[in-house]
């Protein structure tokens, strides 16, 4: 992918969590610590894999032997990786290997305000987790996934969205992600009411053409 997008492939590595993810593959759900254990692992091979030629590694739950990497990836040393961390264990992971970082508010009860608050300290968290690395915290980019049902979805109207994207960006987000439904989802099991939040394919269209190329043009202005 990198080759073929020349040299512009970003990968985002996660932990998982939804059921789906294990009832696809017949994997066992893991508890919080494994599952954290095990994104660790991952992480370090995928990261040694795509700077080395050659990787070995020895995990408790994972291992390679002398796997070959070829071609090498275009970037150099590698292609970034973008880290979804929301808790400590995973947050100190992402200040060590990241070269951006993804969260959304986890809780779907929380008030707009608690969201931003969430996301402002766990923002501060991963500048001190930098900082203890020896890292600069301004060489992580700080990227939220606007989830539809998060708290104060922003898809309301093109003022909406543009506040919400302001009061972020305050807290340090320089990055949104939208995760947005196909009208068809509903076909795919997914739940009528959270699928309608975001199949209006016009307000994707708007937000694309017209509202973010503005938001972009004003950014850069006010730099």
């Amino acid at each position: 992918m990198d080759h073929v997008s020349g040299g512009r492939l970003e990968l985002g590595i996660g932990a998982g969590g939804a059921p789906s993810d294990h009832n696809m593959t017949g994997v066992p759900f893991w508890d919080p610590p494994e599952r954290v254990a095990r994104l660790r692992e991952f992480t370090e091979i995928v990261d040694q894999m795509l700077r080395n030629e050659v990787t070995t590694y020895q995990g408790r739950y994972y291992r390679v032997e002398e796997a070959d990497m070829h071609p090498a990836p275009v970037q150099r040393p590698r292609p970034p990786l973008t880290v979804a961390a929301w808790r400590p264990k995973t947050l100190r992971m992402a200040a060590e290997y990241a070269d951006s970082w993804n969260f959304t508010p986890a809780k779907h009860d929380l008030t707009p305000q608690q969201a931003l608050q969430e996301t402002a300290g766990l923002n501060r968290m991963l500048d001190r987790y930098c900082s203890e690395l020896g890292r600069d915290p301004a060489d992580v980019t700080r990227s939220l996934l606007v989830y539809p049902r998060m708290a104060d979805a922003p898809f309301d109207s093109d003022d909406a969205f543009q506040d919400f994207v302001g009061r972020y960006r305050e807290a340090g987000i320089e990055e949104f992600i939208l995760y947005w439904w196909r009208e068809d989802a509903i076909d795919y099991g997914y739940e009528r009411a959270i699928v309608e939040l975001c199949a209006d394919r016009e307000t994707l269209e708007r937000l694309a053409t017209e509202v973010i190329p503005k938001l972009k043009a004003d950014s850069f202005s006010n730099t």
